[in-house]
């Protein structure tokens, strides 16, 4: 892609989507190495190839993965707490967290440039490789670090599938009803918030969490492998018949474009995308916040402290890589992870930064929101899934009703800000509702409205950001955004980590003092399964219930300071018109 024309295109005034759109929806006819990736060239291609019966089997394959997506992200959720207690290191479970969203974030970037230089279909087989590798370490996992390894290989390919199937769906739709169709992708948490919670019940009850992984190493790839064999045959079909994009004139049928020309060896190409993918820059990049989160994580517990050498060089050595990574991309990168233009476009902007401070404040008090209910609620197993997936079941539901109202409305702006103070106040509402003695009630409907606020600002924001973009940015614009995200994921986490490691202990100790001695107090705090087993002992339980109500206080209040910031950005994020711009060849054509 030619950095100066994207920057150029992208700092062009305009008015409004409609106004851009009008600008730039004249197709390409640019051969591949001339302004446009071969990835690209075989999507466009592949569009002006498909027939009734491979259109059905493409959405058949969209549909499949959205199950199973689903599926995996409602039941292996609940495993993790029961993983980390089985080798006594519950308390960890936000380190891994951490790593795991680094490795969200910055696969991103990779994914989406995987998908643009050697096509979808390529892409699709990368990660189905990382998803199965990972799932299969974490099922045959003998150590915690077995686990962690296995739970970030994993995340290579979990992050690949989640940026994929947004850019897919951009490809086929067009901004009036791109968010609906996002939405809809979502469509399988509606049935899996109540199936998902008993087949991981069971899963746990007769199989254990190691199976509740491993079958996923099976499941995965025969629901990737209609979608990916869709793709496959189409981009063979479109190359015997030596198309591009615009190779065919949809009105008479003939050819009127030079065919698909690509004789680079495969070094030559690989070599070009890693430089256009900035290899070098996501190495710094993921460098730089591993080293500034991953010791929050570890301080005050059996690992070492604040004042600890390492802590200290890590934490310096974070910051450095960090401040060094910015002259880096303005000055060395050919092909920046972030394109300057990206920084003085606020419609992408501002989503990007709402999404990164939104998942700040989410992560703060999710990533051990499950342990506090499995230990200070009497409930089921099912019982504790089903409150665990309430707000996914919420962001679901609003999300497909925003989708709606944007298309009827043709404007985004309002909802954007209207879900962010939603979900302000399910976060701040929830400081009451979370202690270990609020009723049930109160605390699905903190839930409730956090999903509601998060499923309208989450379809608006990445839509506005989507919409100030070229087709051929499409995958770009949205891995910045999704990439953003996945970092306040890891800052998050890292912030919870560092909380409960520092509070958790000190509050066990404080409230059990003279009921328990260290060792067992010491047990507590590495398994939520041990601390259960002390509801019996009517002293040592209160002591517990209280230590965890304490922590999750603080979180909480965190969280809901941080949840203002998105609210405030949205305010500065301008409003476009969503266009029927860009109308599919799959959907609405």
């Amino acid at each position: 892609m030619n950095r100066s024309h994207s920057e150029h295109e992208l700092n062009e005034e305009h008015g409004s989507s409609h106004e851009y759109n009008e600008k730039h929806s004249a197709p390409s006819v640019d051969v591949v190495g001339e302004g446009q990736t071969e990835g690209l060239a075989k999507v466009e291609a592949v569009q002006r190839v498909w027939g009734p019966k491979s259109r059905i089997a493409f959405w058949i394959g969209i549909a499949l993965i959205s199950y199973v997506y689903s599926l995996d992200g409602e039941t292996t959720y609940t495993y993790q707490t029961y993983a980390t207690s089985s080798f006594n290191q519950h308390s960890l479970l936000g380190a891994i967290a951490t790593a795991q969203a680094i490795i969200l974030a910055c696969m991103k970037p990779v994914a989406a440039k995987i998908a643009d230089t050697f096509g979808r279909a390529e892409a699709f087989t990368f990660l189905v490789f990382f998803y199965c590798l990972g799932y299969i370490l974490l099922a045959s996992c003998t150590s915690i670090n077995t686990y962690a390894a296995g739970g970030i290989i994993y995340y290579v390919g979990y992050s690949c599938l989640e940026i994929l199937i947004q850019i897919i769906i951009g490809d086929v739709t067009n901004l009036r009803w791109r968010s609906l169709l996002s939405s809809l992708y979502s469509l399988p948490f509606l049935v899996n918030w109540a199936v998902a919670s008993n087949i991981s019940a069971d899963v746990l009850a007769q199989s254990g969490w190691r199976w509740g992984y491993g079958m996923f190493a099976i499941i995965v790839p025969a629901a990737v492998a209609p979608i990916t064999i869709t793709l496959y045959w189409a981009q063979h079909r479109a190359k015997k018949l030596g198309v591009v994009a615009t190779n065919i004139n949809d009105a008479t049928g003939e050819s009127d474009a030079p065919r698909i020309v690509s004789n680079q060896p495969f070094l030559r190409k690989f070599w070009n995308f890693l430089v256009d993918m900035d290899a070098l820059g996501l190495l710094i990049f993921a460098a730089g916040w591993a080293c500034l989160l991953v010791p929050l994580t570890l301080v005050n517990g059996a690992y070492t402290t604040w004042n600890s050498p390492s802590i200290i060089a890590m934490l310096v050595c974070g910051g450095v890589i960090l401040l060094a990574f910015i002259p880096y991309e303005a000055y060395v990168a050919k092909i920046p992870v972030f394109p300057l233009a990206f920084f003085r476009n606020p419609t992408i902007l501002f989503p990007a930064f709402i999404g990164f401070f939104d998942f700040v404040s989410f992560y703060l008090q999710y990533t051990y929101q499950y342990s506090f209910i499995f230990v200070t609620k009497d409930w089921s197993t099912v019982d504790q899934n089903y409150f665990a997936y309430t707000q996914t079941l919420a962001l679901t539901v609003f999300g497909i009703l925003t989708g709606f109202v944007q298309a009827y409305t043709r404007r985004t702006k309002w909802l954007l800000t209207i879900g962010l103070c939603i979900r302000l106040l399910g976060v701040g509402l929830m400081i009451k509702s979370k202690g270990a003695h609020g009723t049930t009630g109160f605390l699905v409907i903190c839930q409730v409205l956090q999903g509601l606020g998060g499923g309208i600002a989450a379809c608006s924001s990445q839509l506005l950001a989507q919409g100030s973009v070229r087709h051929q940015d499409l995958g770009t614009a949205t891995a910045f955004v999704l990439l953003w995200a996945a970092i306040g994921n890891a800052v998050g986490s890292a912030l919870a980590a560092a909380i409960w490691r520092d509070h958790m202990p000190k509050q066990l100790a404080q409230n059990l003092n003279g009921l328990l001695n260290s060792t067992e107090i010491d047990s507590i705090y590495a398994s939520i399964t041990t601390a259960i087993t002390y509801r019996s002992d009517e002293a040592v339980y209160d002591g517990i219930i209280t230590s965890y109500d304490y922590t999750m206080k603080i979180l909480l209040i965190v969280a809901t300071a941080i949840a203002v910031v998105p609210v405030i950005l949205s305010f500065f994020v301008k409003d476009m018109y969503l266009s029927d711009k860009y109308v599919s060849f799959l959907f609405f054509a």
